[in-house]
């Protein structure tokens, strides 16, 4: 068993003590939606977990998936990333990082960077809010969609004129 199957068996326990302690059945839809999230090194959306759950789950229902990501939030099992005008990426990495988010694709990419944790939290006594916890996002475009822009510019000569294919081939 190498270490991320390792680590998954240990969340697995995790959640099944969660579970107990909460009266709650550990259920073969619970666990599997959870491995699934776990065993992605991506942020997938609800819906894209859904489709990888219903493959191995037969009649699952993606109000049961969607209820179960939930609850997985509110246990700490896993987290939720959200941006404005995107739908919510789920990420079963709990330890403390940050997101990189693309503004073209939505691709959410993890940050490690020791000067983020280390940012001073405001003081929000006056708002009657406690901080609990620190997660920032940085927006921007990734190197795909970077890459995929610089590929579909036409290619202009020297006076702007746009090149044909064939005119292209010859420079």
């Amino acid at each position: 068993m190498n270490s991320q199957q390792s680590s998954i068996q240990g969340q697995l326990r995790r959640f099944e003590a969660l579970c107990r302690d909460q009266g709650l059945p550990v259920t073969v839809q619970r666990r599997t939606v959870l491995e699934t999230v776990l065993g992605r090194d991506d942020h997938p959306t609800a819906d894209q977990i859904y489709e990888d759950v219903v493959a191995r789950v037969a009649g699952i229902s993606r109000t049961t998936v969607y209820r179960v990501l939930d609850m997985l939030v509110r246990f700490g099992m896993i987290t939720k990333a959200c941006h404005p005008g995107a739908m919510a990426r789920f990420d079963g990495n709990t330890e403390r990082h940050h997101h990189l988010v693309c503004l073209r694709c939505d691709r959410v990419i993890d940050l490690v960077d020791e000067r983020l944790d280390a940012l001073e939290l405001p003081d929000t006594g006056h708002l009657d809010f406690e901080i609990t916890d620190l997660r920032v996002q940085l927006y921007g475009v990734c190197a795909n969609c970077r890459n995929e822009a610089t590929a579909s510019k036409p290619v202009t000569d020297e006076t702007g004129a746009v090149l044909n294919p064939k005119k292209r081939e010859k420079n």
